[in-house]
């Protein structure tokens, strides 16, 4: 048994990724401060769950916090700490780009001085499929560069990622950052695709489509995104012995630093995704095609050969099928 923390665990992938530790029997802390970036009553509906096992434990106060960060893991002596606590969204950084300075720089900074000072064996951490920015090449691979942000959250993430790789240098604190890939699934949030279509298709609204329809990516559902966190957990990173710096690989180091992609390796057209939900509602959406919204990319479409490699899993669930489980979940959560 494990004692784990995880930030932003009333979150969409906070809340079954803590969930699934629990049953493997892992004494899990989440913190969380239930913030109003969207519906605050369906972050207290998922705590509320998980505050229904024993071996859970909610702590409620912004990471962003750096005394309270410091009392809590003097508190708790954690093995893993799984950083999941963000400001979400590329859309809402041209709006408010102050908040993500505070959660995702300052918050971070606050998650990797805990770790540091609190004998933390492993650190994992959220990145995101946004750090590839202006990249066109696909499939997106950790080994290229990603120097070219399209957001101020893409460049947060980057951050992330040039944070960890210094406490993984300077301290020996072992890293694994995760890029993931359009995550969707029951419990989504409500500011995604899925819920925003499936809300406005419901009340005969139109949905709003962007780029004209010409998006395309890699739709991830949430259980293969746990399965793939929980492997990455058990899994200490090491340094990488062949690690060069006259030719330097973005995706280890000769500290203990490893990054992955997290993605269905199969990118979807958005239309393609609309017309799942359609079948899955019995509804044909009105579409209000729009243009590209400033900060998006087109597409997406993870590289997922190392962690296939590492952890012998591959994500692989079905639109179908996940767009389905969606579904049933949204009539049965808003009673419709």
């Amino acid at each position: 048994m494990k004692t784990i923390l995880i930030t932003g665990a009333a979150g969409f992938i906070g809340a079954h990724l803590t969930n699934r530790l629990i049953s493997m029997g892992n004494r899990v802390v989440g913190l969380d401060n239930l913030n109003d970036y969207y519906d605050p009553g369906l972050k207290r509906a998922r705590m509320a769950a998980l505050c229904e096992a024993e071996q859970f434990t909610h702590e409620n106060f912004d990471i962003a916090h750096r005394e309270k960060i410091a009392v809590l893991f003097s508190a708790y002596s954690f093995d893993v700490v799984v950083n999941l606590a963000a400001q979400a969204g590329v859309r809402y950084s041209l709006i408010n780009p102050y908040s993500y300075v505070d959660t995702n720089l300052v918050g971070f900074t606050n998650i990797l001085e805990g770790c540091r000072h609190g004998g933390v064996t492993h650190l994992v951490y959220a990145s995101s499929s946004s750090v590839y920015g202006a990249n066109t090449g696909m499939p997106f691979s950790v080994h290229d560069n990603v120097d070219h942000p399209l957001s101020l959250y893409a460049a947060s993430k980057k951050a992330n990622e040039l944070m960890a790789h210094t406490y993984s240098h300077l301290y020996g604190l072992p890293t694994t950052g995760l890029r993931f890939f359009t995550v969707y699934g029951p419990w989504g949030r409500p500011d995604m695709a899925l819920f925003l279509f499936t809300r406005a298709m419901l009340a005969g609204e139109p949905i709003e489509v962007f780029n004209y329809g010409n998006m395309e990516r890699d739709f991830t559902y949430i259980d293969d995104i746990v399965e793939g966190v929980c492997r990455v957990i058990d899994t200490i990173p090491t340094p990488n012995v062949n690690w060069r710096g006259d030719c330097p690989d973005p995706a280890s180091s000769s500290a203990p630093y490893r990054l992955y992609n997290i993605g269905n390796n199969n990118k979807e057209q958005l239309l393609r995704y609309i017309e799942v939900l359609e079948t899955c509602l019995g509804i044909t959406a009105e579409k209000k095609l729009l243009p590209m919204q400033p900060g998006d990319v087109p597409a997406t479409y993870a590289d997922v050969d190392d962690l296939a490699r590492d952890f012998n899993y591959q994500p692989n669930t079905s639109l179908e099928y996940g767009v389905g489980k969606f579904v049933e979940w949204y009539k049965e959560y808003y009673r419709v």
